[in-house]
Formats: C-alpha cells, structure tokens, sequence
C-alpha cells in the first residue's frame, strides 16, 4: 500500500473518529448514498458507519475529498411514493416549466436567472 493510500487507512477509527479507508479499499458491505440508490435502498435512520478518504486535485475542491459510507446491512427499502405525492410533484415540474410571460409549457425548467423562456427573455433582450 502507497504511502499516501496508508495515510487515509484508519479501521479502528482512531485517527478519524470513524472508520476511515483509502480509495477502493472500503469493505463490500459499506456502500455510499449513490450506491445504496443504485440497489434500491436507503439508509434507513443509521448514521454514518465509515468514511473513503482521497487526495484530489480537481479545480474546485483540491485537498481531500471524503465520500461516507452506510451499512448495507441496516439499509432498508426506498419508499414508494403515494398517488397524491406522485400528483403534487408533477404539478411542481409543471410549473417550473411555465414561462410567466407568455404562459406556455416550454418544455424544459426555465432557467432561474432569467425567470422566462428563453424566447421571451431573447424577445425582452432584444427589446431593451
């Protein structure tokens, strides 16, 4: 193991406060948010079991980047959600998709910076 990959090695927890592994060195049975999504599960109340610790260099965030870790084990199914909550949110995306301008469904959610369709905010553009 790397020198830097041994840095971020920490089972017991005791550098980190939490169990704490190197990138790709996680036991199968943590699994992050993503991950437990991805098999239709969710955390189910657990709090944080372990943490993945990495170097980065991306131009937003360089340092060490952390990604936690759920047990798969205490994970319990995603919810389905009800009729009248499958009702609400599409008239929530409805009406992020209409223009209050010229109140037609555009297709697409209105940009928020503009606050129009992007034909009304070219038209208004235009106009000024």
């Amino acid at each position: 193991m790397s020198r830097i990959r041994a840095a971020f090695f920490d089972p017991a927890g005791q550098k980190y406060g939490i169990p704490t592994y190197p990138w790709r060195l996680a036991p199968p049975h943590l699994l992050t948010r993503r991950q437990l999504t991805a098999e239709g599960l969710r955390p189910g109340g657990q709090g944080v079991q372990a943490q993945v610790l990495w170097r980065s260099k991306r131009h937003g965030a360089p340092g060490v980047r952390a990604a936690y870790l759920y047990d798969v084990r205490f994970a319990l199914p995603k919810r389905t959600a009800t009729p009248p909550q499958l009702e609400a949110l599409a008239k929530a995306n409805a009406a992020r998709r209409t223009c209050p301008t010229c109140r037609r469904d555009a297709g697409y959610v209105l940009p928020r910076h503009l606050g129009t369709c992007l034909d009304c905010a070219e038209t208004a553009g235009v106009a000024a």
